[in-house]
């Protein structure tokens, strides 16, 4: 029987014998899904759970890094984080962007699986469409993982130190965990499982987001006291872009439109809606009131929980770590933070810490308990790897996974720090005080919400007087949400 020509191979010259068609499809359609989280996700999440005077400036903070990781990804950091190897944790930095470099099949060079004694296990990882995808597709991971940096300096960052901190950060600590973790580094060759970002992007973004925050320092006495959303529809907004996006996320981490990506997007939404669910019912039942930002946060720990292992765990797995990462992490923001010096002491405007560094911790270690053989031989690089709740070598793997964590916890502590004050030596981190009484309208000369009333430009001859940002019948009203902000 023929194969139809719109599935054969050289029927044109941009349809190359090894182009798969639906693995490139999927593969651009999950890299857009992830983009979207960011650009306008994260855009409008951050803009609108933030106080009405910083919506502009913490929006911008992320639509800036989006556009700062695509030049420096295709110039120099998507070799260093996917391309030959220089070190063990890190590939030789060259530029992506050449034709005979993107039009060529994918490949990761360092991704080879060897055996001790030097015979191969398994072979080079080479997804059936162009590198121009692939690079596509890696990058906004890059992306969305300084937006979740961002999250733990909103409202006092300021902006100039924020354009140098992106592309520093980038270089020297998001393409180690990449290399170190996918891209064929020791990590990888050792067996540490990171299915779709887990370490590589929500570990290293809170730990550095909380490192960044200490060396910046804290919001103002006043925003540290109040900082109540602005527009929580428009936050709900964001977190449905968020929550849907993740199928690309970790559907498209197989690189193929296989068994496993349908695995992986299933246990996302189980995950997911486990943790939220858990994380409203704990508000309910020790703060007496379902919180809509408490449900938020528990959607994003469940969605950072389930991704070191998305598509390596069973249904009933993803039941598990949707219970543990919609309690945990809510433990670790309520109880915990608030009689501990050291969290009270550090501003993480978000709680990026608890809801990405705490959640995936948590991910990476029960994935290293719960990796179902099977599920694992269909994407893991070392094979008969298996969790520890399943017996044989799965007690190591457990062990693999906590050694993994504690290396990208470790590199993000140092190379944050050093990024930091060596940043602070040109450009001071934080804004003046004059900056942050203000806010958006002092920094970049525009504000979130032009009109006042029906349509009309606030004029204080006409309205009545007007004090910061707090209409005059509410001034004295504090929000009684539950998870208001840590």
């Amino acid at each position: 029987m023929s194969v139809p020509v719109a599935y054969q191979g050289n029927s044109s010259l941009a349809v190359k014998e090894w182009l798969n068609k639906g693995d490139n499809a999927w593969q651009m359609i999950s890299a857009t899904l992830v983009g979207l989280q960011s650009v306008p996700g994260l855009v409008i999440l951050y803009g609108s759970i933030v106080k009405k005077k910083w919506a502009v400036n913490s929006a911008f903070m992320a639509l800036y890094a989006f556009a700062a990781v695509w030049l420096c990804w295709v110039t120099w950091a998507y070799n260093m984080s996917f391309g030959e190897k220089l070190l063990p944790i890190w590939g030789k930095a060259k530029p992506a962007l050449g034709q005979k470099f993107l039009i060529k099949q994918a490949a990761l060079p360092s991704s080879t699986h060897k055996y001790k004694n030097g015979t191969m296990e398994t072979a080079m990882i080479e997804p059936f469409y162009p590198m121009a995808s692939m690079v596509y597709f890696q990058c906004v991971f890059a992306a969305i993982t300084l937006i979740l940096t961002a999250g733990s300096l909103l409202g006092r960052m300021n902006f100039r130190a924020w354009m140098l901190f992106v592309p520093l950060w980038l270089t020297f600590s998001y393409t180690v965990g990449a290399f170190s973790i996918w891209g064929g580094g020791f990590l990888f060759q050792w067996g540490v499982i990171d299915y779709s970002g887990g370490y590589v992007i929500h570990l290293s973004s809170g730990i550095a987001g909380f490192t960044a925050a200490y060396w910046v320092g804290p919001r103002s006495t006043k925003d540290r006291e109040r900082f109540p959303p602005n527009n929580v529809l428009l936050t709900l907004t964001g977190a449905g872009l968020l929550w849907m996006g993740w199928a690309g996320f970790n559907g498209g981490d197989p690189y193929s439109a296989n068994i496993d990506s349908s695995m992986a997007v299933l246990n996302t939404n189980i995950c997911a809606a486990t943790s939220l669910l858990v994380w409203t019912c704990l508000d309910v039942i020790f703060f007496k009131k379902p919180s809509v930002i408490g449900a938020v946060q528990g959607m994003i720990t469940g969605l950072v929980c389930i991704t070191p292992g998305a598509g390596l765990v069973q249904g009933w797995a993803a039941i598990i770590m949707g219970v543990l990462s919609g309690s945990i992490p809510w433990f670790t923001m309520m109880i915990v933070h608030k009689r501990s010096k050291i969290l009270q002491h550090v501003d993480d405007t978000l709680g990026v810490f608890h809801t990405h560094a705490v959640a995936g911790f948590l991910g990476g270690a029960t994935t290293g308990l719960f990796t179902e053989p099977t599920l694992a031989n269909l994407f893991l690089a070392v094979t008969n790897s298996r969790g520890g709740f399943y017996g044989g070598v799965g007690g190591y793997q457990f062990v693999k996974q906590i050694v993994g964590a504690l290396f990208i916890i470790g590199w993000n502590l140092v190379v944050t720090s050093i990024i930091c004050l060596v940043i602070r030596v040109v450009i001071p981190l934080r804004m003046p005080e004059e900056e942050l009484a203000i806010g958006d309208d002092a920094v970049h000369g525009e504000e979130a919400y032009a009109l006042w009333g029906d349509g009309e430009k606030y004029d204080n001859t006409r309205h009545g007087s007007y004090s910061g940002d707090e209409t005059q019948h509410n001034n004295n009203k504090i929000p009684s949400g539950v998870t208001q902000m840590v």
